[in-house]
């Protein structure tokens, strides 16, 4: 969540957060015509900010997690051609400058928080499904060898109370709803059988107690998608719920303060940066008024 590649598929800053109260979240990175490192902190209350100058390399189409217990990490993505460098964000939202690539070069990759503390980034383009795990102190291991099925263009959430994650959905050379549950140790289980509607370029995000949802997407021939599936504190992912707000693709999600989360920009015929809250209870709300730069191929997590 390059884009040069994409379109035959498809048709140091401040904080704003967290920094010691209710968690915040912050969206970063991504491409509007060009790749950029704009950053927009969401405070704990789900207002999102203006655009921050980005610190890093601009780019697009990269992953980003929680870890440790209060901070996250932007990784991947595409500058014109695949990265692997990675830049931290401390508690209060300053996003560092880039750290050498560790693994695989890749875009079009997940990535979320398991365990404690911890984080991983896995799947990607090329298709691949290697996976490569974020240490709490934000060091990034060199590539796992990969379980599933290769694909890129997925996404990927933290669920249940003992740190399990799931890897969903994403492309193939097609369409896929196939799942990919991490154990609370960071080990990537055999397929699941997909549930609701194949696509790719979709957003996850934790919600609520030991839940997760995934949202929006494309299936092809321009048809975007609003369509949200929810996934049990054990990991069973629902049959599709009607979709709420704009449909569209390429956005990204995270949680924020406790039990809410947020999608939020992402693209159609052209960019947008609409957002969408989620309640504790993983009700979509219809659009909120989009503030920042529209663009797409970003990527959220949770900080604070």
């Amino acid at each position: 969540m390059a884009f040069s590649s994409f379109r035959s598929l498809m048709g140091a800053s401040s904080g704003g957060g967290g920094g010691g109260g209710d968690p915040g979240a912050i969206f970063g990175f991504g491409h509007t015509g060009s790749y950029v490192s704009t950053i927009n902190h969401v405070s704990a209350s789900g207002v999102v900010a203006t655009d921050t100058t980005g610190v890093g390399t601009s780019r697009a189409y990269l992953a980003a997690a929680a870890y440790s217990t209060s901070r996250a990490i932007f990784g991947y993505g595409s500058t014109g051609s695949a990265s692997s460098i990675s830049n931290l964000v401390s508690p209060s939202g300053v996003v560092a400058t880039d750290t050498t690539g560790v693994g695989t070069a890749r875009e079009g990759i997940a990535a979320t928080e398991y365990g404690t503390g911890r984080a991983i980034f896995g799947y990607g383009t090329g298709w691949a499904s290697m996976t490569n795990l974020v240490s709490p102190s934000g060091v990034v291991a060199t590539d796992t060898t990969g379980v599933g099925t290769l694909r890129g263009y997925l996404a990927a959430a933290r669920f249940g109370t003992i740190g399990k994650a799931l890897f969903g959905y994403g492309y193939t050379g097609s369409n896929s709803s196939i799942t990919n549950i991490v154990s609370a140790s960071g080990a990537v289980a055999s397929d699941t059988a997909g549930v609701g509607t194949a696509r790719r370029a979709l957003a996850a995000t934790e919600y609520g107690t030991g839940r997760a949802i995934f949202g929006y997407g494309y299936t092809g021939g321009g048809a975007y998608k609003s369509i949200t599936n929810l996934v049990s504190d054990v990991g069973v992912v629902a049959t599709d719920t009607t979709g709420v707000g704009t449909a569209r693709q390429n956005l990204a999600a995270a949680a924020y303060n406790t039990g809410k989360a947020i999608f939020g920009y992402g693209s159609t015929a052209s960019n947008h940066s609409v957002t969408n809250l989620v309640s504790v209870s993983g009700v979509v709300a219809t659009d909120t008024t989009g503030v920042g730069t529209a663009r797409n191929g970003l990527a959220a997590a949770k900080y604070g």
